[in-house]
């Protein structure tokens, strides 16, 4: 268990900084849609991805502490 939840954590966070670069990227060269969505959706779909990553590393640190103790 720890092991899919540290390797979704890392795969959601790699999804969520790609897409964060990706809306940033197209607002700075003057895009405000990419593939029909708004850039500003895609940089929260980027953030959100990133939160999940977090949230699954923090599974994974919490399925360890439970171990030791």
């Amino acid at each position: 268990m720890r092991t899919l939840l540290l390797w979704s954590g890392r795969l959601a966070g790699s999804l969520g900084i790609l897409l964060s670069a990706i809306a940033i990227a197209a607002r700075l060269a003057g895009m405000y849609t990419i593939s029909q969505f708004q850039s500003g959706t895609v940089l929260q779909a980027g953030l959100a991805a990133m939160l999940v990553g977090c949230l699954g590393y923090l599974a994974t640190i919490a399925e360890n502490e439970r171990r030791y103790l």
